[in-house]
């Protein structure tokens, strides 16, 4: 029997239905229940940034910014302390938003070879 290699088997990844820019409303975790706008996607780990959604403090270090004469300008620092920013959901716990503010699934249809979002509860167009 041959050995498994140890990294990870190739996966299809399936194209993702949430954008940034998009209405969605948390379905599971701490923040189930609330709506907010998709900063970020990461399509590779399946995940989304939400604005003001999954809060997580990272404890930061001051930084010396290095020397930026060609933006006329001399270096500086940023300051550190505890952080506060939106961290990743999970794509399964959140859902699109549709045009009237309902939540809904999202299908996929191809008018004159391009793809468009559809709400599966309404049929309407979603972008």
């Amino acid at each position: 029997m041959a050995k498994r290699s140890a990294g990870r088997t190739a996966t299809r990844r399936r194209p993702l239905k949430i954008r940034s820019g998009d209405q969605v409303k948390v379905t599971a975790g701490k923040d189930r229940g609330k709506t907010g706008r998709v900063l970020r996607v990461e399509p590779a780990k399946e995940r989304v940034y939400v604005e003001h959604m999954n809060m997580v403090k990272r404890h930061m270090r001051p930084e010396q910014l290095r020397d930026s004469s060609y933006l006329g300008g001399s270096g500086g620092t940023i300051a550190g302390g505890v952080i506060e920013r939106e961290g990743p959901i999970h794509i399964s716990n959140v859902m699109l938003l549709d045009g009237k503010g309902h939540p809904t699934r999202v299908g996929i249809e191809r008018e004159a070879g391009a793809r468009v979002r559809v709400s599966k509860s309404t049929g309407a167009r979603l972008d």
